[in-house]
């Protein structure tokens, strides 16, 4: 497919329901991701997907790590308790307060050990369900109708959606949730050991730690601003060299008959050190971070922490601890110093969740703008890059007269007609200025023309592939209208998949179509050995590798005679099937009832057909009758 058809169609045909809209945005504006009211509205979208009620699983299970997460700091409490008591014991050699607080300790670490693995194991089902709803959701959009073709060739702005599809679905859905545990998490610890702090050693030493977390995160989420935007170019570097890889593979047999390997490897080193480049600054500049976010969020917090707690000792006449005695001063030093140093860490842990938020940020400006794309393009309106210096282009003004989807398209059976409609391409470009002409059921088209005159054109606008520019096009509807392609597409799965695609087993016994039936298709197009050799419809076999080049297009010809659809579109479908196998397979489309619309270069097929559509490449056309004399011409 050429260039020209890297943008996206909406509902193509149906009248107003395509917009052509040019994409000028900045690379900035796309790649805009920060933790601000735009993160936070878009997390809110995607959330409402990924827990879609009150009352539901996803929901249970926030409220199981939430209690999970009160248990595991209601017992990160008890043991700085009950570890003080055991030290205390130790120090004033007490064994009685001693093997107390020790039985104790050994008594609740199966209960301890159960609250932490159940809190991963909330962890780990919430981030599956998060991803299962959110993967569900977008390929119902992605699937939906021929979205999946037209963000692939019509539109340009999702340039890799499976790697959006997959590994940004699987990423963020993780960091959320893990967002919401280190955030969580530190919370409760931070409200919990405020108040037992403020009992124990006054309201004032929380407060200074507090406003320390005021500054401090602050002053680092300004720092760790460009961290979004990173992300978002680190994970479209991942597509761009998931897709080098992926062609590679494709297109593997022709690449080698062309020797094209050191070119291959060439376009791959390319598009690896890109990646390789970010990396190495993303690397950099998270190392800077890291120091800096370690000596802020850590270190300095400690020592916050450690003036804190050491001001009711070190200052004279402190009411506190006028009359205590060592064994009391000390306890009190590890109970409170203990948890000021918990309040500080989680302090530190909120700050460090800064920067989570901030890569998560990434996460979610790729997530948003695939939604956005698929709901436009459902909605009808793609977006592309226009030709530049389209100002000098002579045909400048009839290229923006065409307004995509201003045609209407009319369904009807036994019956193709275009009324004055422009067959063009998605990006403007005309073939056809006006293209009229009438066919009925039974009437079989042969299409000829140069390449690039429109033949795969016209079939796309019949398929509705591609927006319809204007006038009239009257068809049946999409299912009583059947492709063949000259290359096609076998399925993963069984033999019986190969002829029924795309319907599934149960289809084909709720049409009532017999395994008989389906092995006098096979005869009927020389492939009944195929199924004495593998023995079974239900044989699973590689066919894109199994099955010939001549073998796959009769495939295809016994899938059309099992579908039966009023109209068929033949583009070389025959080319590797012989002559008389060719005449058999036109014969029988004729006795059941299918009528052809067929591109080929072989002059033994005009036989087969009463009327040809001849396109010269220069706009021009000729829709006429078959007769002898221009089957003789032809020949």
């Amino acid at each position: 497919m050429g260039p020209w058809m890297r943008k996206n169609a909406g509902r193509s045909g149906k009248k107003g329901g395509s917009e052509l809209v040019q994409n000028t945005e900045k690379d900035g504006k796309k790649d805009r991701a920060a933790v601000d009211k735009v993160f936070f509205g878009r997390i809110c979208q995607i959330l409402r997907i990924m827990v879609p009620r009150v009352c539901c699983m996803e929901t249970g299970y926030l409220a199981f790590i939430a209690a999970m997460l009160v248990a595991r700091t209601y017992c990160d409490v008890w043991m700085i308790q009950n570890g003080t008591m055991i030290e205390s014991g130790i120090i004033s050699r007490d064994s009685s307060l001693f093997k107390k607080h020790f039985y104790s300790y050994i008594s609740v670490i199966p209960a301890i050990a159960l609250v932490n693995n159940f809190l991963k194991l909330g962890l780990y089902e919430l981030k599956l369900r998060f991803r299962e709803r959110l993967t569900k959701n977008l390929y119902d959009q992605y699937l939906q109708g021929f979205t999946y073709y037209k963000m692939g060739n019509l539109d340009n702005r999702i340039a890799n959606a499976d790697q959006l599809l997959t590994q940004d679905v699987e990423k963020f859905c993780n960091s959320v949730v893990d967002l919401y545990s280190n955030l969580s998490k530190p919370l409760l610890d931070i409200g919990l050991y405020i108040f037992k702090l403020t009992s124990a050693i006054g309201a004032q030493g929380p407060s200074v730690m507090m406003a320390y977390l005021l500054i401090s995160g602050l002053f680092l989420t300004r720092l760790r601003r460009p961290i979004g935007k990173m992300t978002v170019t680190e994970q479209r570097y991942e597509g761009e060299y998931r897709f080098v890889n992926s062609r590679l593979i494709t297109n593997s047999e022709e690449i080698a008959f062309y020797n094209g390997n050191m070119r291959e490897k060439q376009t791959i080193h390319t598009t690896f050190k890109k990646l390789v480049d970010h990396l190495h600054s993303f690397i950099l500049f998270r190392c800077s971070m890291g120091f800096v976010d370690s000596m802020i969020a850590k270190y300095l917090a400690t020592v916050v922490g450690y003036l804190v707690v050491s001001r009711p000792f070190l200052t004279p006449g402190h009411p506190r601890h006028l009359n205590s005695t060592h064994s009391v001063l000390l306890e009190d030093y590890y109970q409170s110093g203990r948890m000021l140093l918990r309040l500080s860490q989680a302090l530190g842990r909120i700050v460090l969740a800064g920067r989570e938020m901030t890569r998560l940020s990434g996460f979610t400006s790729r997530i948003t703008e695939l939604m956005k794309v698929l709901n436009e393009l459902n909605a009808g309106k793609y977006e592309r890059t226009m030709v530049s210096q389209q100002d000098k282009d002579s045909n400048t003004e009839q290229k923006l007269k065409l307004v995509p989807g201003s045609g209407q398209v009319i369904n009807r059976d036994h019956l193709i007609k275009f009324e004055h409609t422009p067959l063009a391409t998605p990006n403007g470009d005309i073939l056809i200025r006006d293209l009229t002409f009438e066919v009925n059921s039974g009437t079989n088209v042969l299409v000829c023309g140069p390449n690039g005159c429109g033949k795969s054109s016209l079939f796309r606008v019949l398929g509705e592939l591609w927006p319809l520019f204007g006038g009239k096009l009257t068809k049946p509807e999409r299912g009583k209208l059947f492709y063949v392609p000259q290359r096609p597409y076998m399925t993963l799965g069984s033999l019986r998949d190969q002829v029924i695609y795309p319907d599934t087993h149960e289809d084909q016994r709720r049409k009532g179509i017999a395994d008989q039936v389906l092995k006098e298709y096979l005869d009927n197009v020389q492939l009944g050995h195929i199924l004495d050799r593998e023995g079974s419809w239900d044989s699973v076999q590689d066919w894109m590798d199994v099955l010939s080049g001549g073998e796959k297009q009769r495939m295809a010809m016994a899938r059309l005679f099992y579908h039966k659809p009023q109209f068929a579109i033949l583009d070389e479908c025959t080319s590797a099937v012989s002559v008389d196998v060719e005449d058999f397979i036109y014969g029988h489309c004729r006795t059941v009832g299918i009528s052809l619309f067929t591109v080929s270069h072989r002059k033994s097929l005009w036989k087969h057909h009463e009327y040809y559509l001849h396109m010269d490449g220069r706009g021009n056309y000729e829709f006429k009758p078959i007769t002898e004399e221009t089957v003789e011409f032809g020949s």
